[in-house]
């Protein structure tokens, strides 16, 4: 598998997390696109096709669960990796109808982002 065709989308409103995540995947080899907020990463979503979306839970505007419903509504292959801070968070039963699993579920903050590589990977042999 070529990583440099793998376009991630990572969306994180904590700037800091978001740049730091993107330049570790970038480093790695992925063609990377970033958000701040659902409502920008809905519009990047109707514009570029996307092969893994990471996302915050907690976002301004459309909450991260909506976001992954919306996105999955416009890019039906698109999968996701979740980001969170929440030690409460669980996948809800609409993301499980739609395929996200709660070994998709990654919490803040990553001592290692390799997790997040091999996630990726995972999610894109088709081993979730």
């Amino acid at each position: 598998m070529d990583i440099s065709k793998i376009k991630v989308f990572v969306v994180d409103d904590e700037s800091v997390v978001c740049s730091n995540v993107a330049a570790f995947l970038e480093d790695e080899g992925f063609t990377i696109f970033s958000a701040a907020s659902g409502e920008e990463a809905l519009d990047l979503i109707l514009k570029q096709e996307i092969d893994v979306d990471i996302i915050d839970m907690r976002l301004p505007g459309i909450n991260g669960d909506t976001l992954i419903l919306k996105a999955h509504e416009i890019q039906p292959v698109l999968k996701f990796l979740i980001h969170t801070g929440s030690t409460n968070y669980s996948v809800s039963r609409s993301l499980e109808e739609i395929g996200v699993k709660k070994d998709q579920v990654f919490r803040k903050p990553l001592l290692d982002m390799s997790v997040l590589t091999k996630g990726i990977l995972k999610l894109l042999e088709g081993k979730t």
